[in-house]
């Protein structure tokens, strides 16, 4: 900095402002304490507990967003304080469940994200490149928040502590409002609760309804990130509602279906339209800059031709100087080959096919509770899971020690 600027007063310089890890998840837990307790709902008044639900570790760091009436009166209770060995075996459960999310599946299709969303913008990103890269991201993010999600819950199971659940395997939601009530479903409560029903909710007409979806959408977007790319994010979600809300009532009102009643081909391709809504976007929420969206938005179009991989190129003995020229195959630059291929189909399978992990730990739960296994070869069989899971996840830790761990939720 000059003298001169100095002595002016137009030198200063703004550093990078560092903020507290999980500002955001005490924050909104704060938010809707002072708001509830301002309309007279929250009447809870012992300081120590207050502290303790404003600083609970388990949760600050990914989720889920907690809300003063499911966490006080668990506090208040004595019972709360004492070792609980079914609840420690069931917290262990959720933990380890989330630990092979994230270190096994997240981490394991980590490496074929960022080639595709922080490629050169220069390189124009074919069909196959572009689809991939923002399928294999769709499912990093899934695996990632709902494993940190899932070990926050187990975590605090094995105090006696019982957070919400936040996942429902979302992707297998039949349209983006049933999305939005699986996908980060206490983020989805607190926008409904302090934000969309303040500002009116459904009760003043069609019209204002569609304005509220969109004005809370918007600031859900923003609450993720400061960057037209989030508030792009929120507003494409917000018309996914309206859009959502608007067929609902054509449906019903001149169609006269019953929306409880859909047909396996009809909940098939209501399922795959809904996926795809979200996929695209994801890309925003996902892209470094707007003009880096665009680019894989154009490559998901087509736009930018189809390329095989370099082993098909071979097996199909296509011509690299002809592929270089503008042929419509070429060779990828962003692309993991048949490897990206079968990460992507099989967590595409898991999170479609497979029970998720409430479904689980729910059949562990049951099945202790009510003995439907006899208990010590239950207890063998889950014994044995729990640390064939725990071995797995700690090969992928070594395995992948040398390498950088995404945390994707750290910034927000």
């Amino acid at each position: 900095m000059s003298n001169r600027s100095t002595r002016s007063g137009t030198g200063f310089q703004l550093e990078r402002i560092l903020l507290p890890i999980g500002i955001s998840f005490f924050t909104f837990t704060q938010i809707a304490y002072l708001v509830d307790a301002y309309q007279g709902k929250a009447r809870e008044s012992n300081p120590v507990h207050y502290l303790l639900f404003v600083s609970y570790f388990p949760h600050l760091i990914a989720g889920p967003i907690l809300h003063h009436s499911e966490m006080m009166p668990q506090f208040a209770d004595r019972r709360t304080y004492r070792f609980d060995v079914t609840n420690f075996g069931i917290g262990a459960a959720f933990f380890f469940i989330g630990l092979l999310k994230k270190v096994v599946l997240a981490d394991g299709v980590q490496p074929f994200v960022a080639p595709v969303f922080e490629a050169d913008p220069s390189y124009r990103l074919t069909f196959l490149e572009a689809w991939l890269g923002a399928l294999a991201y769709a499912m990093q993010l899934y695996f990632d928040f709902s494993g940190y999600s899932d070990m926050a819950i187990g975590l605090s199971k094995m105090f006696n502590i019982d957070l919400p659940l936040n996942f429902n395997s979302p992707y297998k939601a039949h349209n983006i409002v049933e999305f939005w009530r699986r996908w980060h479903m206490t983020l989805s409560r607190f926008l409904r609760d302090y934000l969309y029903v303040p500002l009116g909710g459904n009760r003043h007409g069609r019209p204002r309804r569609y304005a509220n979806l969109m004005a809370t959408m918007l600031l859900g977007g923003l609450w993720h990130g400061a960057g037209w790319n989030f508030v792009i994010w929120g507003g494409l979600h917000g018309v996914y509602l309206a859009c959502n809300y608007a067929w609902q009532g054509f449906r019903v009102n001149v169609l006269g279906h019953d929306l409880e009643r859909h047909t396996v081909p009809g909940r098939v391709a209501a399922t795959a339209l809904t996926f795809l809504s979200v996929v695209l976007a994801w890309v925003f929420f996902r892209a470094t800059s707007l003009s880096a969206a665009l680019n894989i938005l154009q490559g998901m179009a087509g736009l930018h031709g189809v390329v095989l991989p370099e082993e098909w190129q071979a097996a199909l003995a296509i011509d690299r100087a002809a592929a270089v020229a503008g042929m419509p195959f070429g060779y990828l630059e962003a692309f993991g080959g048949t490897r990206q291929i079968v990460w992507v189909a099989t967590l595409l399978a898991i999170g479609w096919g497979l029970p998720n992990s409430q479904q689980i730990v729910g059949w562990l739960r049951t099945s202790v509770v009510a003995r439907a296994v006899p208990y010590v070869a239950q207890s063998r069989s889950w014994c044995m899971l729990g640390a064939l899971s725990v071995l797995i996840s700690l090969l992928a830790v070594i395995n992948g020690s040398r390498g950088v761990s995404e945390f994707i939720y750290f910034n927000f």
